[in-house]
């Protein structure tokens, strides 16, 4: 626990308190996403690539040809940062875009050869931590838990009260 001394409060770590399985759900889920982005930032650190830099190459190689717009959504990120990312990439020659000839807004996009050799060294560090996140859980409970990530993914958790 940590002490703040403005307040004389003390404030659990993480996994301690609210902060550990008696916490909600949904301040847990965050919790973890956050430690997983900070551990995909660490690993991707010193090949200058950011944790919504990896999604983005790894949407657009995904799914050839997407447009910014379904990138954004994909990534859960808005439009706007998503093209902040593509123009940082273009700049660093990871990825072009074209015009389409159909819709002149809409610039399909696609990795370079040097985007694709990066995202695969991002790919392969990306899944050591995976594996890291699954170490310790048998493959029912590893089943279980992408089938319950999924369900709360696609489910409507808005209330109809």
């Amino acid at each position: 626990m940590t002490m703040n001394s403005d307040h004389q409060t003390s404030v659990p770590g993480p996994g301690e308190g609210r902060r550990g399985e008696q916490g909600y759900l949904g301040y847990l889920l965050r919790q973890a996403s956050s430690a997983v982005r900070r551990g995909v930032d660490r690993a991707l650190e010193d090949l200058g690539v950011t944790h919504p830099q990896f999604l983005v190459m790894t949407m657009i190689h995904a799914y050839p040809g997407i447009s910014g717009a379904e990138v954004a959504r994909l990534a859960m990120l808005t439009p706007q940062t998503i093209s902040l990312i593509v123009a940082n990439l273009e700049r660093d020659g990871r990825l072009r875009r074209a015009v389409s000839p159909t819709h002149g807004r809409i610039q399909p996009m696609e990795l370079t050869e040097a985007g694709l050799a990066l995202l695969a060294q991002c790919r392969e560090r990306t899944r050591r931590l995976d594996a890291r996140l699954i170490a310790g859980l048998t493959p029912d409970q590893e089943y279980f838990l992408r089938h319950w990530l999924v369900d709360v993914a696609t489910r409507d958790l808005a209330d109809d009260d």
